[in-house]
């Protein structure tokens, strides 16, 4: 399940260029995934493509976002409207993969009313008529590592089942409430060891080549 998202997001890229097919192999090139793991994941969704053809992508966008549940829109809503919250009311690509921002709520009095992304911040205390409304189940939280908790509470009471959260703190929410962190700073920190493992493995090589040519 983890891999769809970034498969997809490929063959959305290569049919929106007008490429019909990919082969397994493309396909990993443009993951990053093992070609064996790509053909694996596929044969899961009974794609298994043609030999020396390889797979119709307009097909296989379409059985993905069937699996990840994006045949229907969902309607999110995104609490926290500073410099992060900004960005994601005002990001394009959640329309394409099947997301549409229903609401932005802040607590701050001086942002409420202000429209960003075409539309207008509402308190907090709106979050009932929100999810009433827009039959909102995934709420995205931007606010500041304090607040979160008190958000992810409020958003939980009127029926939200599922948080997207970019504070930086650790949410405690009932047993069927799915929650995924998403910390910038621990996958900047994540990228700088993979780039020291490379400049270590580089090191070894280049005095095993050395050693070798002595």
């Amino acid at each position: 399940m983890g891999r769809l998202p970034v498969y997809l997001r490929a063959l959305v890229e290569l049919a929106e260029s007008g490429t019909p097919t990919v082969s397994s192999e493309e396909l990993a090139e443009l993951t990053g995934v093992n070609s064996a793991k790509v053909r694996k994941d596929l044969s899961h969704l009974g794609s298994y493509g043609t030999r020396g053809v390889g797979y119709d992508v307009a097909y296989l966008v379409h059985q993905i976002r069937r699996e990840l549940g994006l045949t229907q829109h969902w309607s999110i809503v995104i609490a926290g409207i500073g410099n992060l919250g900004h960005a994601l009311a005002n990001y394009r690509g959640f329309a394409e993969r099947g997301f549409r921002p229903a609401a932005l709520v802040d607590n701050d009095p001086e942002k409420v009313g202000e429209d960003v992304g075409g539309l207008r911040i509402r308190p907090l205390e709106d979050l009932p008529v929100i999810a009433r409304d827009h039959d909102v189940l995934i709420g995205v939280i931007c606010t500041p590592a304090p607040a979160a908790q008190s958000v992810a509470d409020a958003m939980v009471e009127v029926g939200v089942r599922s948080i997207l959260n970019f504070a930086p703190v650790s949410l405690v929410v009932p047993e069927g409430v799915s929650v995924r962190k998403v910390d910038l700073a621990v996958e900047l920190q994540i990228l700088t060891y993979y780039e020291q493992r490379k400049a270590a493995l580089a090191e070894v090589k280049g005095r095993r080549r050395a050693s070798a040519d002595a």
